[in-house]
């Protein structure tokens, strides 16, 4: 039996795309919801108490619209909340930080693994417990490169000396594993990739993230069957213009046909653009 209900994906702004790509990718079938709190974006300089409340309310706008499973597709909200909003809801609810530790592990060579995050995501500690024992963690936090980002810079200068410096530490410990613990990172894979070395591998949640999210479809009956073309929507609580530019280079070629517009708070639809 098919389940035509959207998978709901949310972030603080257009990171969290790259995992609604994986998650289309892996599963043509199924249809999303995603939800970018652009208008509050980012959330990584903010208390953890203050994105828990941004979270809660952006995972209650998506169970709103009926979805099947939720996503949190950004770390300093799973950090955060993601134990709230699966207690709240009787829904699965994936993240994206054990997927990331995974990926990493498996990837490294000599057991010295790196993680960038926002300042909420490395005080967290999240991928520390995460790796566990597994291997030898270095985590660094680079505020700056998510208002880059989400700006559309991945190629100036200033940013090009913010990563040197926030990576500095990462290649004097001689990480081989770096992981992108922030879902807007891997549009700044060929500069990490420059700063870093070509024998570093740079690991993004986003693929061992669509194949939990497919996990969990399955184990739950909760597949679609695709007789019908899945129909996608796109929420933002901030510039709809801005987040269509930004939307397309995250997404490639899936197709973007229309963005709504909705409260930050209530997330309440008020209107939207073709």
């Amino acid at each position: 039996m098919s389940d035509d209900r959207p998978i709901g994906v949310f972030d603080s702004g257009v990171g969290g795309l790259t995992v609604a790509r994986a998650i289309c990718d892996l599963l043509p079938n199924e249809a999303l919801v995603y939800l970018g709190d652009n208008a509050r974006a980012p959330y990584g300089p903010r208390p953890l108490d203050e994105i828990r409340r941004f979270a809660l309310e952006m995972a209650e706008a998506l169970v709103a619209r009926g979805v099947k499973l939720l996503v949190v597709a950004c770390n300093a909200v799973e950090v955060s909340a993601i134990g709230d909003i699966t207690a709240r809801h009787g829904i699965p609810v994936v993240g994206v930080v054990d997927p990331g530790a995974r990926a990493a592990i498996r990837a490294t060579r000599n057991g010295v693994i790196g993680v960038i995050g926002t300042q909420a995501t490395i005080a967290s500690g999240a991928y520390q417990r995460a790796v566990g024992s597994a291997a030898e963690l270095h985590a660094a936090a680079c505020p700056a490169f998510v208002e880059h980002v989400e700006r559309g810079d991945t190629t100036s200068q200033e940013l090009r000396r913010a990563a040197r410096a926030y990576l500095a530490p990462l290649r004097r410990a001689g990480v081989d594993t770096l992981i992108l613990g922030c879902t807007h990172y891997p549009l700044l894979a060929g500069l990490l990739q420059l700063e870093l070395g070509p024998d570093v591998v740079l690991v993004s949640s986003a693929e061992e993230t669509a194949k939990d999210v497919y996990a969990a479809l399955l184990r739950d009956g909760l597949c679609r069957d695709g007789s019908e073309p899945p129909h996608h929507v796109f929420l933002t609580t901030g510039d709809p213009d801005r987040f269509r530019a930004l939307a397309e280079v995250f997404l490639g070629g899936h197709e973007l046909a229309r963005i709504e517009v909705v409260e930050a708070v209530s997330a309440s639809p008020v209107g939207g653009v073709a």
